[in-house]
């Protein structure tokens, strides 16, 4: 009996003691200043309980303050405050922060997600130029620069490495022509970036770039490019100058044909041609052809995922893709032009006669497609964009095999 007293009294004190008054609110704020530096601007009044109607006792609240205002004594980056005597009764208001996808709606958070290593360690006079040459966004480099390294590996004499030289010619060749490709890409497509979701901060659709600083920066890409190409024999000086054509018309095929996809695998697989004649001094079309043909099959295959996080836009803006051709029956089309370049690639192993080490990874290269065309989500923007990234694996994949394949042939 005497420990039941003892609560009933104890709880009367502790009701009377957190009773919601003004004078007690102010307290607790003044409270709250002493622990931190900075003041909270915001306060969500929210009941954890109000579902227990037959609870009706003083409850703890904890609310969150502005990112701005965080407490560092917490160590974790949010700011929590104790606001006591709020009943089950009390109107539940929250105000203060925008959601965060408000945020990402607004532009913010857009911002945020693009922000790369470019906007942490370069200087801000060059930001704009590094994020035109898409320097953050290496993958496009490397797409341009594997069909080179197997057609340099294909160009070894047996028993051999590939030439160190050469590949490091055309790795930095890769990273200024695709550079240059992403300029003139959005030059012409400025009126149409500002219209898309995944383009419109782009550094000339954004406004960051004028179209003038671009073309003078384009000018600095091609005369380095061109500083590359010089370096190669005679045959393939002509042979690379004539892929400009391409380069400087693929950024238009898209306002014409539902096929920029099969243009851009004209493009950016013309280094299997070109590293051949670097080496070698002219072209062996029985080894060649089928490697330039299946870098195109195999172009299709990952732009044409790489399209479908476009594909709500491009049928807003009134621009085609292989996306929006293929429709419903995209893995089907994309099925099919996988095996086509499984195929090419076999037949330009058979034709170098290289070892059974090049055809095991053509079976690794060709899981790791299979790989992508059945798991890939195309309603899904970021797994279309993961499923695009992962093709670097499958470069690799190629080239080890070819080295692998001449070395012990």
């Amino acid at each position: 009996m005497a420990f039941l007293g003892l609560s009933r009294v104890s709880r009367r004190l502790l009701k009377s003691s957190v009773s919601a008054t003004p004078s007690s609110f102010s307290v607790l704020q003044s409270q709250q200043h002493i622990y931190s530096s900075k003041h909270v601007t915001t306060t969500h009044y929210i009941n954890p309980f109000s579902k227990y109607t037959s609870w009706n006792h003083n409850y703890e609240v904890w609310s969150k303050g502005t990112e701005s205002h965080q407490q560092s004594f917490l160590g974790v980056g949010w700011n929590y405050r104790l606001v006591a005597g709020m009943s089950s009764s009390s109107p539940s208001v929250v105000e203060g922060n925008p959601k965060k996808d408000d945020k990402e709606k607004s532009g913010v958070g857009a911002a945020a997600k693009d922000a790369s290593w470019i906007d942490l360690y370069l200087p801000e006079q060059v930001r704009g130029y590094a994020k035109l040459a898409r320097l953050d966004k290496p993958i496009g480099t490397w797409l341009l620069a594997w069909p080179c390294m197997w057609s340099i590996a294909l160009a070894a004499d047996p028993g051999s490495l590939p030439s160190f030289k050469m590949m490091g010619l055309f790795g930095c060749g890769a990273l200024l022509l695709r550079g240059a490709g992403c300029t003139i890409n959005d030059l012409l497509d400025q009126d149409i970036d500002t219209k898309v979701d995944r383009t419109r901060l782009r550094p000339i659709a954004s406004g960051l770039l004028t179209p003038f600083q671009g073309v003078q920066f384009l000018g600095i890409q091609l005369l380095l490019g061109l500083g590359i190409l010089l370096q190669l024999n005679n045959y393939s000086k002509v042979l690379g100058a004539s892929s400009l054509f391409l380069v400087f018309s693929y950024p238009l095929m898209k306002r014409f044909t539902f096929w920029p996809q099969a243009f851009l695998g004209l493009t950016i697989n013309w280094g299997a041609l070109l590293g051949w004649t670097a080496v070698k001094g002219s072209l062996e079309p029985a080894i060649v052809l089928p490697l330039y043909l299946s870098g195109v099959c195999w172009t299709l295959v990952y732009d044409t995922i790489y399209a479908h996080q476009d594909k709500e836009d491009d049928v807003k803006v009134g621009v085609k893709s292989t996306a929006l051709r293929f429709g419903d029956n995209t893995k089907l089309w994309l099925t099919g032009f996988g095996t086509a370049s499984m195929g090419f690639l076999a037949l330009s192993g058979l034709s170098a006669d290289l070892g059974w080490q090049y055809y095991a990874s053509l079976a690794a290269a060709s899981g790791q497609l299979g790989w992508q065309i059945g798991t890939a989500d195309l309603s899904s923007r970021d797994d279309c964009s993961r499923k695009f990234v992962s093709n670097k694996w499958f470069g690799a994949i190629i080239f080890s095999g070819v080295v692998l394949g001449r070395t012990f042939q």
